[in-house]
């Protein structure tokens, strides 16, 4: 009887969990063997039903050929082998026309593939580039039988070290083989031609002229020859070609081509670059401690993921708003979009087995899983408006759906602000003084604004006049002129009555020299002697500091101590080009004596 009462505790225990929890366990399969990451992963109404089905560009791992599955519910409805791994996939609107059936486009290698009702379409290639000049030279000497294979490696490896231009495929494949492959390697594409073809890394959509979810839409392509390409929808012709300082890898999109858009790339340099329309190159700059791992767009700000377990919110002008530690590192990252409450929040999926979603820096969710999750995606799947699908690194399947009546509420995960957030500090009573204080800025805060401002103006203006006067009589150690770019800098050593004084001189210039320079002291003759208060700087070359040394000898014996000014003068002009004044030590020497 009390085993019977404690296991019906249990599962009322169970029971009241699963209806706590925000979302229902659809599906869970170990063995899909679906290896993949987020950006291959999309949801889309393929045949115009209204039935959404997942489309998953499969890496195909332990020598597997790469292929494209297509999911109806948990069973694969379709398979079809790729020929190289994919590296994203998407669908969009290509035209008007009714039936308004979306296509998927998938990118892999150097190609986009494109597909309408899960048949092949249209295939488009990035365009090729201008191979390196001197690996074709060496190919059309190996044709010619001019080189010997052994000799035409050597000199392949010293042009892959030094040209800026990569080698080609061909090359590349050439260098790693045995030495006994080269021969037959060489026979057998000697004939053929050289032809370098970059490879797409990324690829998102964009909007061509109107904002509605079912407008037509570009395809948006980024190459690991650090270009970023525009492609039409109907004609599939490069419409604007974006060159960045690295190769990029997250893109995020948003706006409509024809009116105006922001673009914002994420390279593997560690930075971030934003783009608008009509621009050549990037406005704005985002450099990251560390490199990204991921990049979602949650309304108006960047949300960017990093390999230092971080997720980091910048505005689209890179100004960084919050930072959140996680406590595993960060495999994946994707855009949950709850439309019926206006839910726009971020999803992480951790190496711990977690996903968490965040709205800006509050955590609204975690997730658990039995194997960590390396991508995700959320939206209408079948007829339901609201599901999750999780692939993990062991290849299973997850499928959740998020029930109707869940509602996200900041703080519902388990971590949140620490306990000393909430504590009351024991602030001091307002005392009579800050009362009167208080009224009197109240009463008069009209007059105290406009004396502040008139002490600031005149602040302004004085510092404007010092920093006129220092510019006109050269009082500034380095040099305002661009003909004379100069930098002076003096040190004192000594204890007294002798100091040594060394000036150090420089020419800041990049490639002009500097002759027929002078050096003045200007100093008191009651207090200080100097063997040389006047000598000839000998020619600077740009870049080096020249040491200057003299002796200072002290005069005066009641330990008192003056300023020696040192003027940089040219030959024929009696305006210096630039000065030091140099507080001189007190001598110790005499003041001991």
């Amino acid at each position: 009887m009390a085993a019977a009462s404690s296991s019906d505790s249990d599962s009322g225990r169970a029971e009241s969990s699963e209806a706590s929890s925000k979302w229902l366990d659809a599906h869970y399969d170990p063995m899909a063997n679906i290896h993949t990451f987020s950006a291959c992963l999309q949801l889309a109404d393929l045949h115009g039903d209204g039935e959404y089905k997942l489309v998953v560009g499969d890496l195909g791992p332990g020598g597997q050929q790469p292929r494209l599955k297509v999911l109806k519910g948990p069973t694969v409805l379709s398979e079809s082998p790729l020929p190289a791994l994919p590296a994203a996939a998407a669908t969009f609107l290509m035209e008007q026309h009714e039936p308004r059936t979306p296509a998927l486009a998938l990118a892999s290698g150097p190609c986009v593939y494109v597909y309408k009702n899960l048949r092949p379409y249209f295939k488009f290639s990035l365009p090729q580039l201008p191979p390196n000049p001197l690996e074709q030279d060496l190919w059309n000497q190996a044709k010619e039988d001019r080189i010997d294979p052994l000799t035409l490696k050597e000199m392949l490896e010293g042009i892959r070290e030094k040209a800026e231009v990569p080698l080609s495929v061909q090359s590349l494949r050439f260098l790693q083989l045995e030495l006994s492959e080269m021969e037959a390697f060489v026979n057998q594409h000697k004939s053929k031609s050289i032809r370098r073809q970059t490879v797409i890394t990324t690829m998102t959509t964009l909007k061509k002229n109107l904002a509605d979810e079912d407008a037509v839409s570009c395809l948006v392509l980024g190459t690991e020859n650090k270009e970023l390409l525009v492609l039409d929808p109907e004609a599939f012709t490069v419409l604007a070609k974006i060159s960045l300082p690295s190769v990029p890898v997250f893109l995020e999109v948003s706006g409509q081509f024809d009116v105006e858009f922001r673009l914002a790339a994420a390279c593997r340099n560690g930075n971030i670059y934003m783009l608008r329309r009509d621009s050549k190159r990037p406005k704005y700059c985002i450099e990251l401690s560390a490199q990204p791992v991921g990049l979602v767009r949650v309304h108006k700000v960047l949300v960017v993921g990093s390999n230092q377990d971080s997720l980091h919110g910048f505005t689209h002008k890179g100004k960084r708003l919050w930072a959140v530690q996680m406590p595993a590192a960060i495999l994946t990252m994707n855009l949950l979009e709850q439309r019926s409450r206006g839910l726009q929040a971020v999803m992480a999926g951790l190496a711990n087995g977690e996903v968490r979603i965040y709205r800006d820096k509050a955590l609204l969710s975690i997730i658990r899983t039995p194997d960590a999750v390396t991508s995700l995606c959320f939206g209408r799947y079948g007829r339901e408006d609201h599901t999750l699908i999780m692939t993990t690194r062991g290849g299973g399947l997850i499928i959740k759906i998020l029930k109707r009546t869940a509602v996200f509420v900041e703080g519902g995960g388990e971590a949140g602000p620490p306990p000393a957030q909430a504590m009351k500090l024991n602030m001091p009573r307002k005392t009579r003084l800050y009362v009167d204080q208080t009224l009197r800025e109240r009463e008069a805060g009209t007059a105290m604004h406009r004396s502040f401002q008139a002490d600031l103006y005149l602040l302004r203006l004085r510092a404007a006049r010092a920093y006129a006067q220092a510019l006109e009589s050269s009082l500034s150690p380095v040099s305002a002129t661009a003909r004379e770019p100069l930098k002076l800098h003096a040190v004192v050593q000594g204890l007294g009555p002798t100091f040594k004084l060394t000036l150090h001189l420089q020419n800041t210039s990049t490639a002009r020299p500097i002759l027929g320079l002078l050096v003045c002291f200007l100093y008191n003759e009651g207090l200080y002697a100097l063997p040389r208060a006047f000598f000839k700087v000998p020619l600077l070359v740009p870049g080096l500091s020249y040491p200057l040394e003299t002796f200072v000898e002290s005069l005066s014996d009641k330990g008192i101590s003056d300023i020696i000014k040192v003027l940089v003068l040219r030959e024929g002009q009696s305006a210096p080009l630039l000065s030091a004044h140099i507080n001189m030590p007190v001598s110790e020497g005499l003041a001991a004596a």
